[in-house]
């Protein structure tokens, strides 16, 4: 698939691209990222991608919280999720940039939320790539999209089910203060 099929991230409606930084750390077969670039959902990123406005990159350890408010960023540049082993992430401490090609995306960390999938069930914010999307565009307002996605995976429906009341809160919130708040509540 070639780098230039953006288009192909998109949905028929023109909501949000979606890309994927494949790091190759998880076995992939069982790589959500990789399953969303073979079924058209997402497009590989590449790191030496110049042109147009970049994506918001969904960083665990970045301080801004992803909010409603990001919606004008997301819809002209997308979301990018850097598709690598939670255990290699906590052993090097965070992202590395040379994943994504450039430390000047806009990085946001998404608001606490429970993991649906099989390897980390009931994980509060470890979810897997295809939950963060999930998540990312269930807070940006493309609940539709949201669903579509996790419906293509196991644990994805479930995963909606059982954060279904902060998914609710998070996507009306008018600030990340707001979020911040929620958050304190729910967990």
């Amino acid at each position: 698939m070639p780098s230039s099929q953006s288009t192909r991230s998109r949905s028929s409606d023109g909501s949000v691209r979606l890309f994927v930084a494949v790091t190759g750390e998880d076995h992939p077969k069982a790589c959500t990222g990789r399953r969303l670039i073979r079924l058209g959902w997402a497009t590989r990123w590449a790191s030496d991608r110049t042109a147009g406005p970049g994506p918001i990159l969904l960083d665990p350890r970045a301080t801004e919280i992803l909010s409603p408010a990001d919606r004008s960023i997301a819809a002209a540049g997308g979301i990018l999720v850097v598709d690598c082993s939670w255990n290699r992430l906590g052993q090097r401490g965070g992202l590395d940039p040379r994943a994504t090609g450039s430390q000047r995306l806009p990085r946001r960390r998404l608001p606490w939320l429970l993991a649906g999938n099989p390897q980390h069930y009931g994980r509060l914010g470890q979810l897997n790539t295809a939950e963060a999307f999930a998540a990312a565009l269930w807070v940006l307002g493309e609940t539709d999209l949201a669903a579509r996605i996790a419906d293509t995976f196991a644990g994805g429906p479930g995963f909606l089910q059982l954060n279904e009341q902060p998914l609710t809160v998070y996507a009306r919130a008018h600030s990340p203060a707001e979020l911040r708040a929620a958050e304190r509540e729910f967990f």
